[in-house]
């Protein structure tokens, strides 16, 4: 069995250009280190998570293990970061900016193939 890396980890479609380059963006901005890697090279089913779960959308994995994935990951992410990033964080995972946060997650990870970066890998099957 795979060790698992230290926790907490951002996993992530590695073969999507948009998806690398927002999260070498995250790990250049963020202050506070979390560790990034592509669902490619993790072992993810340690966490109960399916090929069409880590396809479909990005998790965040802290100490508890359990995963959170979408808005939810990427607010769980920036609820560890200091000042505007924690504001930021509460309101990705509070009613009702959670709902704009979870559609406006939605509509990009359908459309990643279409931002800067994106090819046509990086579309998510529907």
């Amino acid at each position: 069995m795979e060790e698992l890396p230290s926790l907490p980890v951002l996993i992530f479609d590695g073969d999507c250009g948009f998806c690398t380059a927002s999260v070498n963006w995250l790990l250049t901005h963020l202050p506070h280190e979390f560790r990034a890697i592509p669902f490619q090279w993790y072992p993810y089913g340690e966490h109960g998570l399916t090929d069409e779960d880590v396809a479909a959308k990005v998790w965040f994995v802290d100490a508890s293990g359990d995963p959170l994935g979408g808005h939810l990951a990427v607010g769980a992410l920036l609820s560890a970061q200091p000042g505007g990033w924690k504001l930021l964080s509460y309101l990705i995972r509070i009613p009702p900016t959670r709902w704009l946060a979870a559609l406006g997650y939605w509509f990009v990870a359908r459309n990643r193939y279409r931002l800067p970066g994106g090819t046509p890998a990086c579309a998510v099957p529907r």
